[in-house]
């Protein structure tokens, strides 16, 4: 059965054209995989896949991906960074020395109230500190990062944020699947957060989705708003992080229903 493929210039370039022929041909290519993106399973006889080349210092590790997910493509990471690639690709392999948790996009879906409306938002808060990539600063580059994507500053909760153009959020069934940019060079959407499995929102935050056709999206940085177990806390917690400059937003339309 033929593999669905993608193999990119930039990864043939790096692997070999002799690699890259034996991968097209399904000689090294798996049948089934974990998405290295969204972390669920693929099928690269059913589905098209994505070869993406992990460069390290030291060290290339080959995986891959949905298309959807991610386009074929090299990425420059740290060793450490490989390191812990590794370990997630390849669980029960040999182990390595022990590096900290790559951070993973928490979300959170509640109705937030301006200007007497409700709308429905996602609040979304890491659980490390993000770094630009191929830095070595221990800093926090989150909020630069969506800034540079066309997120703005938000400093207190009075107004609706202007939309982000090619960015949606994707309800399906009732349920909240992904969060969609604009994919490279113009091509289709790809995930910038996507759901391990699909997440059921409330009937009200649901309706308010469907009645104003977008969802507003709150951003801040980890430790800034916590795990809210109720939506006034939540409110709370987004109004003080605004106060103290750590919070960022956008609104984005609704994808499905």
């Amino acid at each position: 059965m033929p593999r669905m493929l993608d193999v990119s210039d930039d990864v043939r370039a790096e692997i070999g054209d002799e690699e890259a022929d034996r991968l097209l041909a399904g000689e090294n290519a798996p049948g089934s995989y974990d998405c290295t993106s969204c972390r669920t399973p693929g099928d690269s006889e059913q589905e098209r896949t994505s070869t993406v080349l992990f460069i390290g210092d030291e060290t290339a590790v080959l995986a891959f991906a949905h298309a959807t997910c991610l386009p074929s493509q090299v990425v420059q990471v740290t060793e450490e960074q490989l390191q812990g690639a590794v370990r997630s690709i390849n669980p029960d392999g040999p182990p390595v020395e022990s590096v900290p948790e790559q951070a993973v996009l928490g979300v959170t879906s509640g109705l937030v109230l301006i200007n007497g409306e409700l709308h429905p938002a996602l609040v979304v808060e890491p659980t490390g500190p993000i770094v630009r990539p191929g830095s070595t600063d221990v800093g926090d580059d989150f909020l630069p990062l969506l800034i540079e994507q066309g997120f703005m500053p938000v400093t207190e909760l009075i107004s609706v944020p202007p939309v982000l153009h090619g960015w949606s959020v994707l309800l399906a069934m009732g349920q909240l699947h992904a969060v969609l940019q604009p994919g490279t060079g113009g091509g289709s959407p790809v995930a910038w957060w996507q759901a391990h499995q699909a997440l059921q929102v409330a009937e009200s935050w649901r309706a308010a989705a469907n009645k104003h056709q977008q969802v507003l999206l709150f951003a801040a940085p980890v430790g800034s708003i916590g795990r809210q177990p109720r939506e006034d806390l939540l409110r709370d917690a987004l109004d003080k992080a605004a106060a103290n400059g750590k919070l960022v937003a956008a609104a984005m339309p609704l994808a499905g229903t």
